[in-house]
């Protein structure tokens, strides 16, 4: 199975095709569009591994931009002991959840291919990656 270490959002995340995963929100982006990560840090599958200086140029990855959506509230709470001082904060962090569709090498050739899936598996996909 082929991988590939792409460089988004100030973060490195290691993937595969046909996975979905959550990564920083990709502004002014619509949902359902495709979209290309250039910045690869390295590829490779069991045999064979291709490292970047710092990237490989040429390699890239396709993705589907699934939705951009919130995380859960995370409430903050700060107290001060007998000083009748406290504070309380929320944050929700906001995210994108993409498919990596097709991993390329640097000489263009496709590496690894996701497969096809139907849209009531695309709910259920999404649904147990929501619920992580």
């Amino acid at each position: 199975m082929s991988y590939a270490v792409i460089k988004t959002g100030g973060k490195q995340y290691k993937v595969k095709s046909g996975e979905i995963l959550k990564i920083e929100k990709l502004p002014k982006i619509k949902e359902n569009t495709k979209i290309e990560f250039n910045e690869i840090l390295a590829y490779g599958d069991s045999k064979l591994i291709e490292l970047g200086d710092p990237l490989v140029k040429g390699a890239k990855v396709e993705a589907n931009l699934i939705k951009n959506t919130k995380n859960r509230t995370i409430l903050i709470f700060k107290k001060r002991r007998r000083q009748n001082s406290r504070r309380k904060n929320g944050h929700r962090q906001q995210y994108s959840m993409i498919r990596v569709e097709k991993i390329y090498s640097k000489d263009g050739k496709v590496l690894s291919e996701a497969e096809k899936i139907s849209k009531s598996q695309k709910k259920e996909n999404i649904k147990n990656e929501a619920n992580k």
